[in-house]
């Protein structure tokens, strides 16, 4: 049987990793790496520096779920790697340990969950387009008015930013940049 190595991530500064660390020590973990970093963020040095440092037939622990992925297809791919590895994960809340059958199957099951809802919300989308569409309504992004684009574009040229263009006529910000981008000719003209 190999080592539990602990993972614990704050999202901020301001946050402390202390109690988290406390909770795998108590869990034995005989060492514990540490992120201080936004769930969003894939780059997660202590992450990294764990997997780089754990071998085959040692656990992965850690406080909560949601501190190794924010969402659970990430958390499945992780479990995935991780078995792929010989590396099981153990989360002290969730109760949950991939290396027992029972851990296993409970990641199965949110697997299938996962997909499940992937499915119900592909259908969701296709019933709501089909019944706009039967209602006489165009779902999706609605079409540029040319005049707003065609009076942005003359401010632009005139020397006004594009930012403070769009905020005139009433375009997005992305948007004006977006069709500046689609016409290199409409760029701004040294003064």
């Amino acid at each position: 049987m190999g080592d539990i190595l602990g993972y614990a991530r704050v999202s901020t500064g301001d946050q402390e990793v202390a109690g988290q660390e406390l909770r795998l020590r108590q869990a034995s973990a005989a060492k514990v790496f540490t992120d201080v970093r936004s769930g969003r963020s894939v780059d997660r040095p202590g992450l990294s520096a764990l997997l780089d440092y754990a071998r085959r037939g040692d656990t992965l622990a850690v406080v909560r779920l949601d501190r190794l992925g924010r969402s659970l297809a990430e958390l499945l791919a992780t479990v995935a790697m991780l078995k792929e590895r010989g590396i099981a994960l153990l989360s002290l809340e969730e109760k949950i340990d991939t290396s027992s059958a029972a851990g296993e199957l409970v990641f199965h099951v949110f697997g299938a969950i996962a997909h499940f809802e992937r499915r119900l919300i592909a259908e969701r989308t296709r019933d709501g387009i089909a019944a706009a569409r039967a209602e006489g309504r165009m779902p999706g992004r609605r079409p540029l008015d040319p005049e707003k684009v065609g009076a942005a574009l003359t401010l632009i040229r005139s020397g006004l930013s594009p930012s403070k263009a769009a905020r005139q006529v009433g375009l997005g910000r992305s948007t004006l940049y977006r069709e500046l981008a689609l016409r290199p000719d409409a760029q701004r003209q040294p003064a």
